[in-house]
């Protein structure tokens, strides 16, 4: 059984809001910065791309590799933060 970081947790405790992209599990300062020169500044826009790729894992991985060339345990973290961040709030 995997783990979630403190981050992930605290990111699935409580509604989105305005949070920002790094508040992500997975998504650190550079991930961020790349995401952000890209129009994805907000966890909710990123979540948006998640939600447009129908909550599927294989292709959200893709799509983070391509956007922020964030590697296998950074999209997987995302991933995995968004849909338990969905099964609780949507």
């Amino acid at each position: 059984m995997s783990s979630t970081s403190q981050k992930h947790r605290d990111f699935v405790a409580e509604p989105m809001g305005e949070k920002s992209v790094q508040c992500l599990a997975g998504i650190g300062d550079t991930l961020g910065r790349r995401l952000e020169e890209k129009g994805f500044d907000k966890a909710y826009v990123v979540l948006g791309q998640f939600l447009v790729l129908k909550k599927d894992e294989e292709l959200f991985k893709e799509w983070l590799k391509d956007a922020c060339s964030a590697n296998a345990k950074q999209s997987r973290d995302c991933y995995g933060c968004l849909k338990e961040w969905c099964d609780a709030f949507l």
